[in-house]
Protein backbone atom coordinates (compact mmCIF):
# COMPACT_ATOMS: atom_id res chain seq x y z
CA UNK A 1 0.00 0.00 0.00
CA UNK A 2 1.35 3.43 -0.98
CA UNK A 3 1.53 6.18 1.58
CA UNK A 4 0.42 9.73 0.82
CA UNK A 5 2.74 11.27 3.38
CA UNK A 6 5.51 12.18 0.87
CA UNK A 7 2.94 13.88 -1.40
CA UNK A 8 1.45 15.77 1.54
CA UNK A 9 4.91 16.85 2.68
CA UNK A 10 5.79 18.00 -0.82
CA UNK A 11 2.62 20.09 -0.98
CA UNK A 12 3.39 21.70 2.38
CA UNK A 13 6.95 22.51 1.35
CA UNK A 14 5.79 23.98 -1.96
CA UNK A 15 3.14 26.07 -0.22
CA UNK A 16 5.69 27.46 2.25
CA UNK A 17 8.00 28.43 -0.62
CA UNK A 18 5.24 30.07 -2.62
CA UNK A 19 3.70 31.94 0.31
CA UNK A 20 6.40 32.40 2.95
CA UNK A 21 4.52 35.23 4.63
CA UNK A 22 1.61 32.92 5.38
CA UNK A 23 3.36 31.55 8.44
CA UNK A 24 3.61 35.06 9.84
CA UNK A 25 -0.14 35.51 9.57
CA UNK A 26 -0.72 32.64 11.96
CA UNK A 27 -1.70 33.19 15.56
CA UNK A 28 1.31 32.59 17.79
CA UNK A 29 1.55 31.86 21.51
CA UNK A 30 1.70 34.80 23.88
CA UNK A 31 5.38 34.02 24.54
CA UNK A 32 6.21 34.90 20.92
CA UNK A 33 4.18 38.10 21.07
CA UNK A 34 5.91 39.02 24.34
CA UNK A 35 9.33 38.39 22.81
CA UNK A 36 8.51 40.65 19.86
CA UNK A 37 7.22 43.39 22.18
CA UNK A 38 10.28 43.12 24.46
CA UNK A 39 12.61 43.29 21.46
CA UNK A 40 10.87 46.40 20.10
CA UNK A 41 11.49 48.11 23.46
CA UNK A 42 15.24 47.55 23.07
CA UNK A 43 15.62 49.08 19.61
CA UNK A 44 14.72 52.25 17.75
CA UNK A 45 11.45 51.92 15.82
CA UNK A 46 9.56 54.20 13.49
CA UNK A 47 6.13 53.85 11.90
CA UNK A 48 5.15 53.73 8.25
CA UNK A 49 4.60 57.49 7.91
CA UNK A 50 7.96 58.27 9.47
CA UNK A 51 9.59 55.77 7.12
CA UNK A 52 7.95 57.39 4.10
CA UNK A 53 9.15 60.81 5.26
CA UNK A 54 12.72 59.51 5.55
CA UNK A 55 12.49 58.02 2.07
CA UNK A 56 11.13 61.24 0.61
CA UNK A 57 13.99 63.22 2.17
CA UNK A 58 16.48 60.51 1.17
CA UNK A 59 17.47 60.17 4.83
CA UNK A 60 16.75 56.47 5.42
CA UNK A 61 20.37 55.44 4.89
CA UNK A 62 20.83 51.83 3.86
CA UNK A 63 17.33 50.36 3.45
CA UNK A 64 17.28 46.66 4.23
CA UNK A 65 14.39 44.33 3.49
CA UNK A 66 14.89 41.35 5.82
CA UNK A 67 12.25 39.14 4.20
CA UNK A 68 13.16 36.02 2.26
CA UNK A 69 14.45 36.44 -1.30
CA UNK A 70 11.19 35.25 -2.87
CA UNK A 71 9.21 37.84 -0.89
CA UNK A 72 11.64 40.58 -1.92
CA UNK A 73 11.35 39.56 -5.57
CA UNK A 74 7.55 39.90 -5.38
CA UNK A 75 7.91 43.58 -4.54
CA UNK A 76 9.96 45.84 -2.31
CA UNK A 77 10.55 49.43 -1.29
CA UNK A 78 12.59 51.34 -3.90
CA UNK A 79 16.29 51.38 -3.08
CA UNK A 80 16.07 48.48 -0.64
CA UNK A 81 18.60 45.68 -0.58
CA UNK A 82 17.62 42.19 0.48
CA UNK A 83 19.38 40.68 3.48
CA UNK A 84 17.17 37.95 4.97
CA UNK A 85 16.92 37.99 8.74
CA UNK A 86 18.44 34.53 9.04
CA UNK A 87 21.58 35.66 7.21
CA UNK A 88 22.00 39.22 8.47
CA UNK A 89 24.97 38.42 10.73
CA UNK A 90 26.88 37.14 7.73
CA UNK A 91 25.77 39.32 4.82
CA UNK A 92 25.74 42.76 6.46
CA UNK A 93 29.49 43.21 6.46
CA UNK A 94 30.13 43.94 2.80
CA UNK A 95 27.35 46.55 2.95
CA UNK A 96 29.16 48.45 5.71
CA UNK A 97 32.65 48.45 4.19
CA UNK A 98 34.25 45.41 5.82
CA UNK A 99 37.12 44.64 6.08
CA UNK A 100 38.85 47.89 5.08
CA UNK A 101 36.53 50.65 6.30
CA UNK A 102 33.80 49.12 8.42
CA UNK A 103 31.23 51.77 9.38
CA UNK A 104 29.58 50.63 12.63
CA UNK A 105 27.59 53.87 12.64
CA UNK A 106 26.14 53.40 9.15
CA UNK A 107 22.50 54.42 9.13
CA UNK A 108 20.32 51.39 8.42
CA UNK A 109 16.53 51.21 8.19
CA UNK A 110 15.04 47.72 8.25
CA UNK A 111 11.58 46.54 7.26
CA UNK A 112 9.78 43.23 6.67
CA UNK A 113 6.28 41.85 6.22
CA UNK A 114 4.85 42.59 9.67
CA UNK A 115 7.49 44.45 11.68
CA UNK A 116 8.59 41.39 13.68
CA UNK A 117 11.53 40.02 11.67
CA UNK A 118 13.01 43.49 11.20
CA UNK A 119 12.79 44.09 14.96
CA UNK A 120 14.75 40.89 15.61
CA UNK A 121 17.24 41.77 12.86
CA UNK A 122 17.70 45.29 14.25
CA UNK A 123 18.39 43.83 17.70
CA UNK A 124 20.92 41.44 16.20
CA UNK A 125 22.73 44.28 14.41
CA UNK A 126 22.68 46.28 17.62
CA UNK A 127 24.15 43.30 19.48
CA UNK A 128 26.91 43.13 16.85
CA UNK A 129 27.84 46.72 17.70
CA UNK A 130 26.00 48.75 15.06
CA UNK A 131 24.83 52.04 16.55
CA UNK A 132 22.47 53.57 13.99
CA UNK A 133 19.83 50.93 13.24
CA UNK A 134 16.08 51.59 12.94
CA UNK A 135 13.25 49.08 12.57
CA UNK A 136 10.09 50.05 10.70
CA UNK A 137 7.05 48.89 12.66
CA UNK A 138 4.56 48.40 9.81
CA UNK A 139 2.87 45.78 7.70
CA UNK A 140 4.18 45.72 4.12
CA UNK A 141 0.60 45.12 2.97
CA UNK A 142 -0.43 48.44 4.55
CA UNK A 143 2.48 50.16 2.78
CA UNK A 144 1.15 48.90 -0.54
CA UNK A 145 -2.50 49.71 0.26
CA UNK A 146 -1.50 53.27 1.14
CA UNK A 147 -0.10 53.66 -2.37
CA UNK A 148 3.51 54.06 -1.29
CA UNK A 149 6.11 53.13 -3.93
CA UNK A 150 6.89 49.47 -4.52
CA UNK A 151 9.31 48.00 -7.03
CA UNK A 152 7.63 45.03 -8.69
CA UNK A 153 9.22 42.62 -11.11
CA UNK A 154 8.47 43.12 -14.78
CA UNK A 155 6.45 40.29 -16.22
Amino acid sequence: MKTRFPMFTAILVAASLLAPGYALAQNYPDSVKQLIAATKKQIKTINMDQFRALLDKKEAGLIIDVRQEIEFEDGHVPGAVNVPRGLIEFRIWKLVGWPDKTDMNKQMTLYCLTGARCAFAAKTLQDLGFTNVTSVDMRFEDWQKAGHPVVKPSK
